[in-house]
């Protein structure tokens, strides 16, 4: 059976070890969960229980990847919402997404900074879910710690140590949803790079290598408590929909559909709840430079400029709410919960499906 217990599927809940890191699941005459398993069963926990990291290494960068991908639009107006929120035209999820699209198109105006999003995508994702994998197994079958407790310190390294990753390609992809098409007629960022490499270069030329980590704590302040609240609300719906099928959470599987539905739920929720640190995050990152004079510089004039906010978290949460009031908080909160949730629900299922596949071909090599 697949069992859930955090943000990140946890496959198998028995931890004893053959003494070189491989998981041994117990045996039909032991004790514990696995005990009451049927055959097909033990052979998936087998399968997932023993995969290699370097399995979770590959199969988180594909679903990390291809998920965002295919919300990488809904990202795009949430950014757009949250950097923009003094224009009328983004006001609305579905007046936003459809303004966009036929101003400034699919690929320049919805699907603007997604070569940045991909530059860190793959790597983050797969960082993230090895790192967790790792941490997770080392914690609780070498030193028997607390599961809940070697979940949530997993997510926690995970996040860290694929934020080096992720956080500047954030920095780039933000400036870029933002901006839209190079010499955007319809909407003046105040950014104008003509493309991926020309932000890069011109970051670095004017702002220093240290402008794409803007928002480095932000964005963790915003991540670390969305996996964990994302843990929470997954393990409790996981309950309440085994209980809605009838099932026993130890003998039988949810169904996918339920699955699916857990998932989005636990992570769209965590995305609601999360939203007042993400228009924290996107403004820091987005934010022109404060040396820059919008009300002189003819380059920039006539944009839509919200408050500047300073790197200390209560400091710009407070300046938001003076100036925008408590809705300010959740700006782009229906796009980011679109996102999120949808965008959990296909990287988990990938992750599943890839670790699957990846174990199958293990183990024809085996066999030959």
């Amino acid at each position: 059976m697949w069992s859930f217990t955090s943000s990140i599927p946890v496959f198998g809940t028995v931890h004893d070890t053959d003494g070189h890191g491989h998981d041994i699941p117990t045996t039909s005459g032991g004790s514990g969960p696995s005990s009451s398993r049927s055959g097909d069963d033990q052979n998936l926990f087998d399968d997932y229980e023993h995969s290699p990291i370097w399995h979770c290494f590959l199969a988180g960068g594909v679903g990390g990847i291809i998920g965002d991908s295919a919300m990488h639009s809904l990202d795009t107006v949430k950014t757009r919402q949250q950097g923009a929120p003094n224009v009328h035209k983004y006001k609305h999820m579905l007046q936003a997404y459809r303004t966009m699209f036929i101003e400034e198109g699919f690929r320049r105006g919805l699907y603007g900074g997604y070569c940045a999003a991909m530059l860190g995508s793959f790597p983050s994702a797969a960082i993230f879910f090895s790192t967790y994998e790792f941490t997770k197994r080392t914690m609780i079958n070498d030193y028997h710690l607390n599961d809940t407790f070697s979940h949530l310190t997993a997510g926690f390294l995970g996040d860290f140590f694929s934020s080096f990753v992720y956080v500047p390609s954030e920095v780039l992809k933000t400036r870029l949803q933002l901006q839209g098409c190079y010499n955007n007629p319809h909407f003046n960022s105040g950014y104008n790079y003509k493309s991926l490499r020309n932000a890069i270069a011109t970051i670095y030329r004017t702002e220093g290598v240290a402008a794409l980590f803007f928002g480095y704590k932000a964005t963790l302040a915003r991540d670390l408590p969305f996996s964990a609240l994302q843990f929470a609300f997954y393990e409790k719906f996981r309950q309440w929909a085994f209980l809605l099928e009838g099932k026993d959470i130890y003998k039988h599987d949810l169904s996918i559909s339920n699955e699916i539905v857990t998932g989005a739920c636990a992570g769209g929720l965590a995305g609601i709840l999360t939203t007042p640190l993400d228009v924290v995050k996107t403004r820091v990152q987005t934010q022109l430079p404060s040396q820059i004079d919008i009300s002189t510089d003819t380059k920039i004039k006539n944009v839509s400029k919200p408050v500047t906010l300073t790197n200390s978290i209560f400091k710009s949460l407070r300046t938001v709410y003076t100036s925008e009031g408590f809705f300010g908080f959740f700006s782009g909160v229906g796009p980011r919960f679109v996102w999120t949730s949808v965008q959990s629900s296909i990287m988990l299922l990938l992750y599943q499906m890839a670790l699957r596949v990846l174990s199958n071909r293990e183990s024809e090599k085996l066999d030959l």
